[in-house]
């Protein structure tokens, strides 16, 4: 029973999954978990980049192309996806500001340790996502300003979150395989990535329970888009790689960065710029971000184990 118990707690969808349901049953305690969040993101970059060496980038050039892919997934494909399906069927004011914040977003910090997971190509996703970042430093306040005039804080959130979650952890996973210690946290990487998830899953399904179980008919719309923009894009996205013959590793990665965003800066700067209302966009789409890996964790699992390429459309 004891090894059972252990062996459900190492399963990433068990623990997203029970991080889900304590989140809407017992909301509470996220007042204080949502201060871990930030510590438990910086962890799992950590965990998961340590194992990138030196040799995944050969020169500087090879950085260029994974970096453009990832600013042109979560720039022109995702946010284009989301602009476009909003413009659609979204007529509150507030919602719709709320996804204009989204769509200029970068990608999603969790990309990278989700690349992990799902044994994608870690450093084609670490190059895309600073691709993004590095876009986002243009694109996020130009627009921003346009809208609120208030380009110069975005651009101080941007780059304390590019330096928190991204480049602090990549130095501390440099030192952690300078001292030759990446190989014993190899064996609790997935242990630690899974936890920490369920942080700052139960954080934010915690925060927003009311929102959730209150106002089920207006969030609608917003959790087709949200479906939508993950699911249905990230659909499109594998059978697109496929007809250009991109690898089952490297796939991995460009769905990853064409379906996830930064929805924890975005529903921030959306709060702080606009209204409660207008951070629902981005609250939602959390949600389905775990749902997303939850899903495509299952399909692995029918496919038979771990391998990346089961979600890459079958000939």
């Amino acid at each position: 029973m004891a090894i059972r118990i252990a062996q459900l707690a190492r399963n990433r969808n068990v623990v997203l999954s029970l991080a889900l349901v304590i989140g809407l049953l017992l909301p509470r305690a996220a007042v204080w978990t949502q201060h871990l969040t930030l510590p438990a993101l910086a962890l799992i970059m950590v965990v998961s980049t340590m194992g990138i060496s030196r040799e995944a980038f050969p020169s500087p050039r090879s950085l260029i192309i994974p970096a453009l892919l990832g600013v042109f997934m979560s720039y022109a494909v995702l946010g284009g996806f989301i602009i476009g399906g909003s413009a659609l069927f979204i007529h509150d004011t507030e919602l719709w500001k709320g996804f204009v914040v989204l769509a200029i977003m970068p990608p999603a910090v969790a990309v990278i340790p989700f690349t992990d997971l799902l044994k994608g190509n870690n450093a084609f996703s670490l190059a895309g996502a600073v691709g993004g970042y590095l876009g986002a430093l243009v694109i996020l306040p130009l627009v921003l300003y346009t809208f609120s005039g208030a380009g110069g804080s975005v651009l101080e959130k941007l780059l304390i979150a590019a330096v928190v979650l991204i480049i602090i952890p990549l130095i501390v996973s440099r030192i952690v395989r300078w001292a030759k210690h990446d190989k014993a946290l190899e064996r609790v990487k997935g242990a630690i990535t899974n936890w920490s998830f369920f942080v700052v899953v139960y954080s934010v399904v915690g925060l927003n329970q009311e929102i959730f179980i209150r106002q089920t008919t207006r969030l609608l719309p917003v959790a087709a888009i949200a479906f939508g923009s993950m699911f249905i894009l990230g659909l499109g996205i594998g059978w697109g790689a496929k007809l250009f013959r991109v690898d089952p590793r490297t796939t991995i990665s460009l769905v990853l960065l064409g379906t996830m965003k930064n929805y924890g800066l975005a529903a921030g700067i959306a709060l702080s710029l606009f209204s409660k209302e207008s951070a629902l966009p981005a609250t939602v789409c959390t949600i389905f971000m775990f749902l997303y890996v939850i899903w495509i964790g299952v399909t692995q699992r029918k496919g038979g184990g771990g391998d990346a390429r089961r979600i890459v459309p079958r000939k």
